[in-house]
């Protein structure tokens, strides 16, 4: 009996060892992980806070530090007379493009969608194939085009060209919506009278509302971020958004104003921030589940 007890005590020996090593490995790994995670968010935290900390600070200055706090750099920007036409120019610019994208795309969809015809699946991936082209290996053509057609340096072509980009993506999106939506509704509705557009505007348009959310949300962020299309579209000052008009201050020699480029950052930042906490309501709920019930 002593022999067998003496043999399970060395068989546990190494055992024991084994969960040891296996636990400092652990936690070694772990240390790793939490390291990597912190200097990730360091690096991805630190602009954010200049450009918070800059846009309150005095001061202001190509490095971070404790702000004099001031609200002086705001009231610049909207005294100053070019600063608040770049804001209005963007959202004017971005709020077309994205209407104009969003009635083209429900109605693109709904065709492609409710309607069976030959190459409908060849014409869905040739036009998601137009995403896969870098933007600018068609921008020259592009503003060949609009040169053509005397649309350039002006708001109309480039809201045609921000609009037609997005499209390819708001029409996958909303039909993948309306193909989760019985067509039962529809014939329903036009039983009761109805016609099709009638159908289309009390049956489908209040049930697509999430995917017309994140089709918005996506268009306007799409536009509201392009650099690379107003500054090859558009010539006059007059029109720039609010994107140039950063870059501008930014290139600006010697005479970059911190404090301003930096108060301009976080007005660029808003919009889109209030869309998002408009549209997350429509985009968290789901309508459809309602009417079929009902």
């Amino acid at each position: 009996m002593a022999t067998a007890v003496t043999v399970r005590t060395d068989a546990t020996g190494p055992a024991r060892e084994r969960r040891r090593r296996t636990s400092a490995t652990t936690v070694v790994q772990r240390v790793l992980q939490y390291v990597l995670i912190t200097m990730l968010a360091l690096f991805c935290l630190v602009p954010f806070a200049w450009v918070a900390l800059s846009a309150v600070d005095a001061h202001a200055g190509p490095t971070v530090g404790a702000p004099t706090f001031s609200l002086d750099n705001f009231a610049r920007f909207f005294s100053n007379t070019d600063t608040p036409r770049l804001l209005l120019n963007s959202l004017i610019i971005s709020v077309s493009a994205t209407a104009l994208n969003l009635a083209c795309g429900l109605l693109g969809a709904y065709a492609l969608s409710r309607f069976r015809f030959r190459g409908r699946t060849f014409f869905m991936f040739s036009i998601l194939l137009i995403r896969v082209i870098p933007a600018p290996a068609t921008i020259v053509a592009l503003y060949l085009l609009m040169v053509r057609m005397n649309l350039d340096d002006s708001y109309l072509g480039l809201i045609l060209v921000e609009a037609a980009a997005a499209l390819p993506v708001t029409l996958w999106l909303l039909k993948g919506t309306i193909d989760a939506i019985p067509f039962e509704l529809e014939e329903a509705a036009w039983m009761d009278g109805s016609t099709r557009l009638g159908a289309i505007r009390r049956i489908i348009f209040p049930l697509v509302g999430p995917g017309l959310g994140a089709a918005a949300m996506l268009t306007f962020m799409a536009v509201w971020g392009d650099f690379l299309t107003p500054l090859v579209l558009l010539q006059s000052p007059d029109l720039y958004p609010l994107s140039i008009g950063l870059f501008r201050a930014f290139s600006a020699f010697n005479q970059v104003d911190w404090g301003v480029l930096a108060a301009s950052a976080v007005i660029y930042m808003v919009p889109p921030a209030i869309l998002y906490g408009v549209l997350r309501r429509h985009l968290l709920k789901s309508s459809l589940g309602g009417a079929i019930k009902g």
